[in-house]
């Protein structure tokens, strides 16, 4: 069994977690197969979409208590940040990845599973999917892999700081009404409902959404002056594309456009 299962299929690639006997338990090797991954597909012309969910009952419970946490009480500072940057690395490629990333979010999501979440541009939940950031649970800080960075906006300042600061669990209502979680669904129509998100952006611009993507975290460090002149330069370039010409064609002849 592998560590996670890896598909294409029209154009949206699945990564499944799966250790399913473990909850999705995180390991040295997936951290770094993972963010292989998400490196690759950000110019993988196949892929249009991704789609990253959990075998099993649960999404992701975070570090592996054996394989991880036990194994970094005995390294030194330096191997210590090897492995920091290491988990933040996998964030980043998240994040860079211009190809949009729909979580599907299957029961517990914890640890670096739920940065893992909030990395994710959107998440689909199932009614069970209750979701901590549990660094301080363990004497760590709140603020890892990007948590303190992605969490305060989405949710605020204000909630960002409890849910860091405290590490509890919060249930999927209370994740949706704080807009943690985009939608929330029975259990079995998690996958069933994150695909359907996944083909509707795969049949979108791609080029378009990335550029969408990379404005929302590049315009997170700009005023307001430098964030306008940036989105004005890339929606000129854009407007050179062959989908904005597709857009206009497409409903000239009252079609659906056929993006490339």
């Amino acid at each position: 069994m592998t560590s996670f299962l890896y598909q294409v299929d029209a154009g949206i690639a699945t990564i499944t977690l799966n250790r399913p006997e473990r909850l999705n338990a995180l390991t040295f090797a997936v951290y770094k197969e993972l963010r292989d991954t998400f490196q690759r597909l950000d110019t993988e012309p196949s892929v249009r979409a991704i789609i990253i969910t959990g075998a099993g009952r649960a999404f992701c419970s975070g570090g592996d208590v054996e394989d991880i946490i036990g194994a970094l009480l005995g390294r030194d500072l330096t191997a210590l940040q090897e492995f920091t940057r290491l988990t933040c690395d996998l964030i980043l490629a998240m994040r860079r990845c211009r190809r949009p990333i729909v979580g599907a979010l299957n029961g517990t999501v914890a640890g670096a599973g739920a940065v893992i979440a909030a990395a994710c541009d959107i998440r689909v939940a199932a009614e069970s999917a209750k979701i901590a950031f549990l660094f301080t649970k363990v004497g760590l800080s709140g603020a890892d892999m990007g948590a303190a960075w992605l969490l305060p906006r989405i949710v605020g300042y204000g909630r960002a700081t409890e849910l860091l600061l405290t590490g509890d669990f919060v249930d999927a209502t209370r994740a949706y009404e704080i807009g943690l979680y985009n939608r929330v669904v029975p259990q079995a129509q998690v996958l069933p409902e994150a695909r359907t998100i996944a083909e509707s952006l795969a049949r979108g611009p791609s080029a378009a959404l990335g550029v969408t993507k990379q404005a929302l975290e590049a315009e997170a460090t700009l005023d307001f002056d430098a964030a306008l002149a940036y989105e004005a330069e890339v929606q000129a370039q854009l407007m050179q594309g062959p989908n904005f010409r597709e857009a206009h064609e497409a409903f000239r002849a009252k079609r659906d456009p056929k993006f490339t």
